[in-house]
């Protein structure tokens, strides 16, 4: 099977990016218990492991029209005239084409939170910490081989955004262990949990609502793992490194809102990148959608404690800030339970599969 750097449309990609790092690693050399919660989430992190092979109904297919079944509305150009004067085939070439690169991006920021996660247990001080990061350099890892293999349906792949990939950068760049947590756990995982439930909720086709199910159970831990430290560590910040860590909040939240340009699948596909680019980000649908990104960040970062005037006006100037009263735990619950629901749809068909290929050997006996 080609790799995915063999379906990106866009040539001359690097099959690899490398970002230089300069940071202590830290060890812990009491061993102690470690705080109650932190080693709930670590016990939780080892309990809810799953296989991405086994959980996840691979036999399922992407349709050639529409591969994940949503609404046109979703690549807000849709009521424009560029859509109007593309043929079925081109349409149906747009969808593939949107789909995919909506899905690499969210397999790109996966890798890049696998890294991250590393960077952490490398970092944090704490032990405890150091265990349950462990366990989210697993599910992340998971996770890129899910995406991975959801991609390869498509045919075609994109490389990171580079809104995406300058956070990245920031984060493993930056030699402070909670930057990476506040970069990773809290603003990329937050808008990706917010991302993945509008697929899951919108799509009809069944592999790509159990695949953005699945990962989302596993990511809603990590955002409470992030949410967990930063809440003990930030009261001990200076007003200084408060300032520091808003400013760099402020910028990283304007830059993952900006990040759904998709210019390049205009450019890929030929089309008037400027006009799309303008239609798109003039749809109801896309300016709805850029808001209820910070559905989940919103709230995290209030509870974190980074919620001085200067952020709550970034939020207020994007519309954001009622969100600030969103009850995260519920959110977090109806991850849980739609990811259970889709265990419940496997087993039943897993069950069924059982009992015709029993029943059809039944009915072979007999006849003979």
């Amino acid at each position: 099977m080609a790799s995915l750097r063999d379906l990106y449309p866009i040539p001359d990609i690097d099959p690899c990016w490398t970002v230089p790092q300069g940071f202590e690693s830290a060890f812990d050399w009491e061993y102690d218990d470690g705080r109650k919660q932190m080693m709930h989430l670590y016990q939780k992190g080892k309990d809810m492991q799953w296989d991405a092979l086994s959980r996840i109904d691979w036999d399922e297919q992407l349709g050639a029209e529409n591969p994940m079944e949503i609404p046109d509305e979703t690549q807000g150009i849709s009521y424009t005239p560029v859509w109007a004067r593309m043929d079925k085939k081109e349409q149906a070439e747009m969808r593939q084409h949107f789909q995919a690169w909506t899905t690499s991006q969210f397999m790109q920021g996966e890798q890049a939170a696998l890294i991250c996660a590393a960077k952490i247990v490398q970092q944090v001080p704490d032990l405890d910490a150091k265990f349950y990061a462990s366990t989210q350099v697993m599910d992340e890892a998971r996770h890129v081989e899910a995406y991975k293999k959801l991609l390869q349906k498509f045919g075609v792949a994109y490389p990171m955004t580079k809104p995406l990939q300058t956070l990245v950068d920031q984060a493993l760049r930056d030699s402070r262990w909670d930057m990476t947590y506040l970069a990773m756990q809290v603003v990329i995982e937050g808008l990706a949990l917010a991302a993945f439930s509008n697929i899951r909720d919108i799509a009809k086709n069944s592999l790509a609502q159990q695949v953005n199910a699945y990962v989302m159970q596993d990511e809603s831990r990590h955002v409470a793992f992030g949410r967990l430290t930063l809440k003990e560590y930030y009261p001990q910040l200076t007003q200084k490194e408060r300032d520091e860590r808003e400013e760099f909040l402020v910028e990283a939240c304007y830059h993952m809102r900006d990040r759904f340009e998709a210019r390049e699948i205009y450019e890929i596909l030929d089309l008037p990148a400027d006009e799309c680019i303008q239609a798109q980000f003039e749809s109801g649908y896309l300016q709805h959608f850029r808001s209820m990104l910070f559905q989940r960040i919103v709230p995290i970062v209030r509870d974190v404690g980074l919620w001085s005037d200067k952020i709550q006006a970034a939020y207020r100037e994007m519309g954001v800030i009622d969100f600030a009263q969103t009850d995260y735990s519920a959110l977090s619950a109806r991850d849980n339970e739609r990811a259970e629901e889709f265990d419940e749809i496997n087993k039943r068909k897993r069950q069924e599969y059982v009992e015709d290929v029993a029943a059809l050997g039944a009915k072979v006996a007999a006849a003979e």
